[in-house]
């Protein structure tokens, strides 16, 4: 199932050229992750309150389009669970229905002593 997170560029996001600066868009993914993981009947810092540390290890991102000063962008995300411990965000930054960046975002869950654990029963049951 996809979330939606809608998102408007302000001058604090883009470089000298007006566009967005690259690693923000890595924020505007970060959010729409969060809003995402609420699915599952928690916000993101219950779920650390509760011992379950939900880290990125690995991003691969395509840079297809900039987006500018001004525009309003959507990230588009989906959430499977590849195994017990491993978990992947294919999302995507758009414009207008243009993809601007595109990101397979790899994820894992750590317990407060950031050892490797298994992601809660929510996640693993599909419920978002």
């Amino acid at each position: 199932m996809e979330h939606r997170l809608i998102c408007k560029v302000y001058y604090e996001d883009t470089d000298a050229l007006g566009v967005v600066y690259h690693a923000n868009y890595l924020k505007y993914m970060e959010r729409a992750r969060s809003e995402y993981v609420e699915r599952f009947g928690k916000p993101i810092w219950e779920w650390n309150r509760l011992g379950y540390y939900i880290v990125v290890y690995a991003m691969n991102i395509r840079f297809k389009r900039a987006a500018q000063l001004g525009d309003t962008l959507e990230v588009v995300s989906a959430f499977s669970l590849q195994s017990p411990y491993r978990g992947l965000f294919k999302q995507r930054v758009e414009r207008d229905g243009q993809v601007c960046v595109e990101a397979d975002v790899e994820l894992t869950c750590l317990d407060p002593q950031r050892n490797l654990r298994e992601f809660p029963p929510e996640f693993r049951s599909g419920r978002a």
